[in-house]
């Protein structure tokens, strides 16, 4: 059963860019953070474990499918589900690219609300981290093959809320269908909650027929 994984990279592995560009006669200043974003073959400081294989494929995946469409949108702090949320987007990953061991990406903070504080936080001398996120099962301490990267969002100082957003993210269990898209587990529950509350007293019968058969569909496609 696949959990959401988020991974910290440490403060002092990252670069901060600053960069005065100039664009119809006014000067803009672009923000970038650049240095290693994933690690393989290496115990993290969240006690997993990645393959290589995997995430070479991933970061593959995540240029082909992301990068290229435009698509590599990261958010402001994890929020405790696989999708992104646009309203909560700071970043978008210009650059993923591994080598050896470890993948190093660069991504450009933009002009999005989330951006701008981000932006802020960064004038201010704040430091700011970046923190992969993805959905994978564990054997142990390694992340099995089934892992899949999401994006790469920015984190604040993990030391002390990490313990408190890992428990949120890893508290809720996903798995992947076979069109690559991340879905919750909650058929099973409702499928539960539907068999014990309701009887043919409570719906006409063919409604609850037909509750139960869509059901068992759903939970037959993501099983």
């Amino acid at each position: 059963m696949a959990k959401l994984l988020s991974e910290f990279i440490s403060f002092n592995d990252l670069e901060l860019i600053k960069e005065d560009i100039e664009m119809d006669g006014m000067k803009k200043k672009e923000y970038f953070l650049k240095g290693p974003f994933l690690q393989a073959e290496v115990k993290n400081r969240n006690g997993r474990q990645y393959q290589v294989e995997t995430l070479i494929r991933e970061v593959s995946d995540f240029n082909e499918n992301k990068i290229k469409t435009h698509r590599s949108l990261g958010e402001l702090d994890h929020p405790p589900e696989p999708t992104v949320n646009l309203d909560r987007v700071s970043h978008i990953i210009t650059s993923l690219e591994m080598k050896e061991n470890t993948g190093f990406g660069i991504a450009k903070l933009i002009n999005t609300p989330c951006g701008k504080i981000a932006k802020t936080l960064v004038d201010e001398g704040v430091l700011l981290g970046m923190s992969t996120r993805g959905v994978g099962s564990l054997d142990g301490n390694i992340v099995k093959d089934d892992f899949k990267l999401i994006t790469v969002d920015i984190v604040a100082d993990p030391s002390a809320p990490n313990a408190f957003v890992e428990g949120i993210l890893e508290n809720r269990n996903f798995i992947i269908d076979e069109c690559g898209d991340i879905v919750e587990i909650a058929v099973n529950k409702l499928k539960k909650k539907v068999d014990k509350k309701y009887n043919s007293r409570d719906m006409s019968h063919f409604t609850m027929k037909y509750l139960r058969e869509f059901l068992d569909d759903i939970n037959k496609k993501l099983i």
